[in-house]
């Protein structure tokens, strides 16, 4: 419990807000992927796909030794 609470007390705001349009066929993906999963927290788990994404994208694009 005191775990959690430490972790909860370390959490930095976030200030920043991030606007993002989509058509209906993409809103409808994100509605069923959401409910089929049960997803409570939409705004949580955009979050960690996109920063994953991005994560995952510099890891690739990094340089290597051999390169």
């Amino acid at each position: 419990m005191k775990n959690n609470q430490q972790q909860n007390s370390k959490k930095k705001p976030r200030n920043h807000r991030i606007c993002l349009s989509l058509n209906d066929d993409e809103k409808d993906y994100i509605d069923f992927f959401v409910k089929k999963y049960k997803i409570n927290n939409t705004a949580k788990y955009m979050r960690q796909t996109i920063i994953r994404h991005i994560l995952l994208r510099l890891e690739q694009d990094s340089p290597t030794l051999f390169d």
